[in-house]
């Protein structure tokens, strides 16, 4: 029987959607070289880090027996950062369905989301003694998009009707996980959801454009983030789903009441490009698959700044924006920059004396949190900033073609080398500020 997650069966099945095929087997290796990684940590200056658990690890096959291979690994790896002064912030699911339960459709499956509230409890059961800081989810709506609508994540689906139960599902299973949370009176404990919040900005000011970004807004951001928080989902994206046949099935009474009673604590915030749009040129083919790009169409601003190697825009501005909206919108939550970053390619070509010269990584990461600072004076109830990634990471298929990390990585050796940024971000830590 195998005991993976669906993306490692993608890869055995697609390999070629993989960068240069690069698959999950070696990676970083931070399994075995965690201890030396946390001490890099603690080195330039992190007071906290967040890390998933593996649900496919913990309990193989998604039900069942807890694999006491993977308890003594996670254990080992939060005793080490509370060792080193550094608090673990444990996230449940980062695009890891267990392969089994995605054979039963994944969080197309109410059954799916009941096994994932049974292993959410086995993880508070297992680590609530030494961790506070908990999230249900990092990113729910990329499974949603990449699996259900767009073709970039296995089971590489594309159907809306499909799309929308799955992430309604996942916002159920949320929703249960907090509950589940809350029977374990956890000393300080909070628990919270990571969403990738991507502003939604409007061409211009004409009707057509705003309302163009409005609806962009509620299916990218509000659509996780109003259930999240305010227990509720937007009437208007009810309306739209409805109007076009693509609701999904809920449990009338009792969801209600799940959601409503069941908010997150804190929130955590990705970060990385804004969303540019406008209305739309021409109607939509009404025999296309339906799609959110139904309602807007996506705009490139002239004169915008650029990260050239990975084809994003760069708008520092956005970080304060999500923060005045959440205080402004949603009761100004305890909120905590949880990616942020600069993913570029060839990294080694700005290698000088040994090493890597990320000027660029430290001018993205010192004017984005400017705009953090300035949110914060103006009473926006953000707690801090973690940059993706701590060091150079794989990721779904582009494997290893953008490097993210203060550390080099290299993927043949394993050694480590700290970036300019790393030299950087320590003195940032230490003065708390520059």
């Amino acid at each position: 029987m195998a005991r993976e997650k669906h993306l490692d069966h993608w890869y055995e099945v697609e390999s070629n959607r993989f960068f240069e095929n690069v698959g999950p087997q070696i990676t970083s290796d931070f399994y075995h070289q965690y201890k030396e990684d946390i001490k890099l940590m603690k080195d330039i200056g992190h007071n906290s880090f967040r890390l998933s658990i593996s649900w496919a690890r913990l309990i193989p096959g998604g039900r069942g027996e807890v694999n006491p291979e993977a308890v003594t690994f996670y254990n080992n790896v939060i005793d080490e950062l509370l060792a080193n002064d550094i608090e673990p912030f444990v996230n449940l699911f980062h695009f890891d369905m267990p392969l089994e339960l995605q054979h039963e459709g994944g969080w197309e499956s109410r059954e799916v989301v009941e096994a994932f509230v049974t292993y959410a409890k086995e993880a508070f059961r297992l680590f609530s003694d030494r961790v506070s800081k908990w999230f249900t989810f990092n990113e729910p709506i990329v499974p949603v998009e990449g699996g259900y609508l767009y073709d970039f994540h296995y089971p590489n689906i594309v159907d809306a009707s499909r799309a929308a139960q799955v992430a309604y599902h996942t916002v159920i299973a949320s929703a249960k996980a907090v509950e589940a949370f809350r029977e374990f009176e956890i000393v300080n404990g909070k628990i919270g959801i990571i969403l990738n919040l991507t502003p939604s900005y409007p061409r211009s000011n004409n009707p057509a454009d705003v309302k163009a970004s409005r609806i962009a807004d509620l299916f990218f951001n509000r659509s996780f983030l109003d259930p999240a928080v305010l227990g509720e989902y937007p009437q208007e994206l009810v309306e739209i789903l409805k109007e076009h046949g693509q609701l999904p099935i809920t449990e009338d009474g009792g969801d209600k009441d799940l959601l409503i009673a069941n908010t997150v604590d804190i929130l955590g915030v990705n970060y990385y490009q804004p969303r540019r749009v406008k209305a739309k040129e021409t109607l939509p083919n009404p025999y296309s698959p339906f799609m959110p790009e139904w309602f807007f169409d996506h705009y490139q601003m002239p004169g915008r700044k650029m990260n050239v190697y990975r084809g994003w825009e760069i708008y520092e501005k956005g970080i304060y924006d999500i923060m005045q909206n959440l205080k402004t919108n949603y009761g100004n939550i305890e909120s905590f920059v949880s990616e942020n970053g600069m993913g570029v390619q060839d990294e080694h070509r700005f290698l000088k004396d040994g090493q890597i010269q990320d000027d660029y990584r430290i001018e993205f990461i010192r004017e984005h949190l400017k705009w953090l600072h300035k949110a914060i004076e103006e009473g926006c109830n953000a707690k801090g900033y973690h940059l993706w990634t701590f060091m150079d990471n794989w990721s779904w298929s582009n494997a290893y073609k953008n490097r993210y990390g203060f550390v080099s990585v290299n993927i043949n050796t394993q050694e480590r080398t700290l970036k300019k940024s790393a030299d950087w971000m320590k003195e940032v830590s230490e003065l708390n500020g520059f």
